[in-house]
């Protein structure tokens, strides 16, 4: 007889990489709720999300921040490309210049492509040829590889995966899709209250 074969626990939120210093977070670092965004620059749902998630951050000032990890689908061959050049110009720009080339992939209303990717990192104050080359180097391959590694140990099977964290009680809970507005600002306010 074939022996049964274990069970296969189902991926936990309770395992996302915990938040650390390199992560590209927005707001207020001591905020009691993080919102971890795995995103896809490519993903037509990520674009819808971004606005209402900016709108989150301005209405829960101080209470909540948002960290942006990168989840690049393989089906979209513009999504990796993009968020190595997120990396790429966070390496001259930092956290502020990571954010501006998000909101700026996210802002364009053309298709993701690499004159798209190079057009919206020429708006940044950075240095081009450093940029163009620390993209065709692949340098931070690693980075983005880490951040799906991260987000599929998770449970993020698709692109917006959000892990809601509270920060205060250590609770974790996943977020799956482009939720409406209302609907996240009903997990955040439920999380507000626990208190433990």
């Amino acid at each position: 007889p074939v022996a049964p074969a274990a069970p296969v626990a189902a991926p936990s939120a309770d395992n996302v990489p915990k938040v650390t210093l390199t992560d590209h977070l927005r707001g207020s670092a001591s905020a009691q709720i993080t919102l971890v965004e795995y995103s896809d620059l490519e993903c037509p749902y990520c674009k819808r999300f971004h606005p209402p998630m900016q709108q989150i951050l301005k209405d829960y000032s101080g209470k909540v921040n948002w960290v942006y990890r990168h989840f690049p689908l393989p089906f979209h061959t513009s999504a990796t490309p993009a968020a190595l050049a997120a990396e790429c110009v966070n390496e001259q720009a930092g956290n502020t210049g990571f954010w501006q080339y998000i909101d700026g992939i996210f802002a364009d209303t053309n298709p993701l492509t690499p004159e798209t990717i190079t057009s919206v990192a020429g708006k940044l104050a950075i240095d081009q040829t450093q940029f163009k080359t620390c993209l065709e180097n692949k340098k931070y391959q690693k980075v983005v590889d880490d951040d799906l590694a991260g987000g599929q140990k998770a449970g993020i099977n698709g692109t917006p995966g959000t892990v809601l964290i509270n920060n205060k009680t250590g609770k974790i809970q996943l977020i799956t899709g482009a939720l409406p507005i209302e609907e996240i600002k009903k997990a955040i306010d439920a999380a507000l209250l626990e208190t433990k």
